[in-house]
């Protein structure tokens, strides 16, 4: 409950929503063009080699980078991908991940 002094100052404002996808645009999922495939290391303590890709979205052209999961891939240049919005915590700046079975990204089973 707010004290008089405080009312008179000025409303009290509410701290803003922190977007974890922000190039969604309040979407679920956005279609995307991969134009680059790369290897990536993860940080300390782990140690492994990440497939990512760079993928520019469709419905705003921007750029963003996505974990490609799973074994094996069969993504290479101007693949159309979908996106969706959680990458693994310990690649920085990796916020999105590849959704598998959908447009050019083959599934597991089909990929073998």
């Amino acid at each position: 409950m707010p004290t008089l002094n405080q009312l008179i100052k000025g409303l009290r404002v509410s701290k803003r929503r922190w977007c974890k996808t922000p190039a969604f645009e309040g979407a679920p999922q956005r279609r995307g063009v991969c134009y680059k495939i790369a290897i990536v290391t993860p940080r300390k303590p782990n140690s492994a080699r990440r497939k990512i890709a760079k993928v520019r979205l469709s419905a705003n052209r921007r750029r963003v980078f996505a974990n490609i999961p799973g074994q094996g891939h069969n993504l290479q240049e101007y693949s159309v991908v979908m996106v969706e919005g959680h990458g693994p915590k310990d690649l920085p700046g990796v916020n999105y991940a590849l959704i598998r079975g959908l447009l050019d990204f083959v599934g597991k089973e089909s990929f073998e």
